[in-house]
């Protein structure tokens, strides 16, 4: 298993080397006079990517720490319906014979 991981790194290592070597052309960046810079294209890409990267493992963060909390909610209600069920179970049992209906 670890041959195939390392096999498919090294894919991906390739990968990201020939995009960056094919899109090395510099591409200028303008917003309102506020940013003006050049930078190569790849650069743009993979910065891109990793604000993407981090948005998303935000956001799965702030879903695991709901979930987590709702989890423990569950739980605190099912140890309480436990408890309740095991109160009913030890009442006595008492059958009362209902009126025919003739």
């Amino acid at each position: 298993m670890k041959i195939v991981y390392t096999i498919i790194v090294m894919i991906v290592v390739l990968f990201i080397i020939t995009f960056s070597m094919s899109n090395a052309v510099p591409v200028g960046l303008n917003y309102y006079n506020f940013v003006d810079f050049n930078m190569p294209l790849y650069l743009i890409i993979f910065i891109s990517f990793g604000a993407g990267l981090i948005f998303a493992g935000l956001v799965g963060i702030g879903e695991r720490f709901r979930l987590s909390r709702r989890i423990a909610r569950l739980k605190k209600r099912i140890k309480k319906l436990e408890i309740e069920n095991s109160e009913v179970e030890r009442l006595p049992v008492s059958f009362v014979e209902q009126p025919s209906e003739e």
